[in-house]
């Protein structure tokens, strides 16, 4: 099992280089590093500085990395988090806690609801 830091965020993944994986997506998902980019430029004062940052090529929502619309990342961020000893099986609602201690997308409790209900162990 590998172990990686980003910011404040560790990051356990099983041999996946999980953070490698979105920086290459972001490319996907532009137009948010743009919105948030000119929110920041406007002083909107609804987006507060911690809200949203770039960090290593990363974009981080209230500290956690932020995951660009590409489906099948999504899904294998949720199978890696489902298939670990600790914490695998534990149901929705701990699965999805697991899951956005590190990762946010809109839409992650939904997404990990469905993962769980085609998972005949939980």
């Amino acid at each position: 099992m590998e172990t990686r830091r980003i910011c404040t965020i560790e990051v356990i993944v099983e041999g996946v280089d999980i953070l490698e994986k979105i920086k290459k997506s972001e490319a996907k998902d532009n137009e948010v590093i743009k919105v948030v980019e000119g929110m920041k430029k406007a002083e909107v004062k609804m987006l507060r500085d911690e809200e949203w940052r770039q960090e290593d090529g990363i974009m981080l929502k209230e500290g956690t990395v932020y995951v660009p619309q590409d489906e099948a990342l999504r899904v294998e961020i949720i199978r890696l988090h489902h298939n670990t000893p600790i914490w695998g099986h534990g149901g929705q609602w701990k699965m999805a806690e697991f899951v956005t201690r590190n990762f946010w997308w809109p839409g992650v409790t939904r997404e990990v609801k469905q993962y769980i209900e085609g998972c005949n162990a939980c």
